[in-house]
Parts: C-alpha cells; sequence; structure tokens
C-alpha cells in the first residue's frame, strides 16, 4: 500500500472517530436532537471498518493511528472549538508523528 492511501486511510479513520464521537457528545452533554447520536453512531462504524483497509496487522494499525488521533483532535479542537495547541502541544503531536511513522511504516527485515 503506499504511503499516500496509508496516510488517507488515517485520516478518514480520525475524522469518523472523532466526528462521530463529538455528535454523541453533541446530544448527550449538549440536548442536540437524536439525530446527532445516530449519525455519530454511523461514524463512529465507519471509524471501526476502515482501518481493516490497511494491510499491516491489528496491533501495528492501532498503535499508529493513536498517534494520528492526536493530532487530529489538537486541529479538531483548534477548528470546531477554537482552542489553539499550544507549543507543548505541538511538540507532543510532533512526536507522536514520529512514533507513528517508526510503528508503520519503517522497514522490516523479512522473516
Amino acid at each position: 500500500m503506499s504511503f499516500a492511501l496509508s496516510m488517507s486511510l488515517f485520516i478518514v479513520a480520525g475524522l469518523c472517530e472523532i466526528g462521530g464521537g463529538y455528535l454523541v457528545w453533541l446530544w448527550f452533554r449538549e440536548g442536540k436532537p437524536l439525530g446527532y447520536a445516530a449519525a455519530g453512531a454511523v461514524l463512529l462504524i465507519l471509524y471501526g471498518i476502515i482501518p481493516t483497509l490497511q494491510t499491516a496487522h491489528f496491533g501495528r494499525v492501532y498503535a499508529a493511528y493513536g498517534g494520528m488521533f492526536i493530532i487530529l483532535s489538537l486541529l479538531w479542537g483548534w477548528g470546531v472549538d477554537s482552542v489553539r495547541p499550544d507549543r507543548f502541544d505541538v511538540v507532543g503531536a510532533a512526536i507522536c508523528l514520529i512514533g507513528m511513522a517508526v510503528i508503520m511504516y519503517m522497514p522490516r527485515p523479512s522473516m
């Protein structure tokens, strides 16, 4: 699988998870209509499916996805809740991105 496709899958999965969770949050915590929860549930189901399209094994995909989730969560908070990441958020996110790249994309010897 190409790097671009793999990263795209991570991003789409992250947006489904965060967006789905956010819609459920709005329904449960802010009294939005039940349709918000239903739409959120659909997105969360899609989040469960999209990572299966990665070619690596489950543990590696989900470990690497954790780094993407952190970055997307900070960006979501900035874009949706207007909470700008501070320098420590940026440094932490960069460390996570490096960790994600090591876990997911470093060449491994053939066994």
